[in-house]
């Protein structure tokens, strides 16, 4: 009784929170976890008419079907970790380093406005990034294009039609669309860091340089931690929307992942068991990352997510 005394007592004390906190909870009930009951399809031969309680029971059978008898199964895994790999690589260090270059400034007002310019490809639709991309990377009428042909003297280039260019485009597209977007988090740890610290860092006679690598990374190293581990637990989700907006037959070989087969398979096929299943196995991949990487994280660190 006292332990739930303690409870409604924090609980009222901290109410506006608590009901700021209410939709984003709500959401992820709603639309997260409560789906998850139809995971149950992935084992059966799923029938609209029979529903899921009805349906024949199959167990493993479409995961042996997409491992053993898919001909493109082990394609669609390595373009889906490659391109997650090359994301990750190139894609997560960035924001720190811009974040570090923001902190760096000396005038504010020039600050805000290279962070409000770095934050609008992130407002942009993935249709109209995935637009300015064909039209800037068009070999024919594209900026990219003449600028190689103008300037280089170079021929011009199907940046979208060669499948060796398509990673290359993604993930270049992915950088410019989130990075300053992901900047927001590190700023705020660079906030909370106390600026008595630099006040003595420079008595004691460190560079900026030194102030940057001894006090600022430093200081995001929680966050970085934090965020690293969510971003495994999306290692196998590259940007679907994105992807289906710019894979074609001629770059097919590089640009088809498990997202856009789980889409042919279950929306265009309607074969909704064999897609969950694929989609079930792409899931617990990123589940197994997650819980591996906090474990590594928790060990060797006092940051971790539980």
């Amino acid at each position: 009784m006292a332990r739930g005394s303690r409870l409604l007592a924090a609980l009222s004390k901290h109410r506006a929170l608590y009901l700021l906190m209410l939709p984003g909870v709500l959401y992820y009930i709603i639309f997260k976890y409560v789906p998850m009951y139809g995971i149950i399809i992935a084992f059966q031969d799923f029938s609209i008419g029979r529903g899921i309680l009805g349906s024949k029971w199959v167990g493993f059978k479409h995961f042996v079907d997409f491992f053993y008898y898919t001909p493109d199964a082990w394609k669609l895994i390595r373009n889906t970790i490659l391109l997650n790999v090359y994301d990750l690589i190139f894609h997560f260090p960035l924001p720190i380093l811009l974040a570090v270059l923001f902190h760096e400034l000396r005038s504010a007002r020039f600050r805000r406005f290279i962070q409000s310019i770095s934050y609008m490809p992130h407002f942009l639709s993935t249709v109209v990034i995935a637009g300015i991309l064909v039209t800037f990377l068009s070999p024919t009428t594209g900026i990219v294009n003449a600028l190689l042909v103008q300037l280089l003297g170079l021929e011009p280039i199907a940046f979208l039609g060669m499948p060796e260019w398509f990673r290359t485009v993604y993930v270049g597209s992915e950088i410019w669309q989130k990075l300053g977007w992901g900047t927001i988090l590190y700023m705020a740890a660079i906030a909370g860091i106390d600026p008595a610290l630099y006040e003595a860092a420079r008595i004691d006679g460190a560079s900026r340089f030194q102030q940057i690598r001894h006090i600022t990374l430093r200081g995001m190293v929680p966050i970085m931690i934090v965020l690293f581990v969510l971003t495994l637990g999306n290692f196998m989700d590259a940007s679907f929307q994105k992807i289906l907006l710019l894979y074609n037959s001629m770059n097919y070989e590089t640009s088809d992942v498990i997202n856009t087969f789980v889409y042919r398979r279950g929306i265009l096929d309607a074969d909704f068991s064999f897609a969950t299943a694929v989609g079930l196995f792409q899931s617990a991949i990123g589940f197994v990352l997650v819980v591996a990487a906090n474990r590594f994280v928790r060990k060797h660190s006092d940051t971790s997510l539980w």
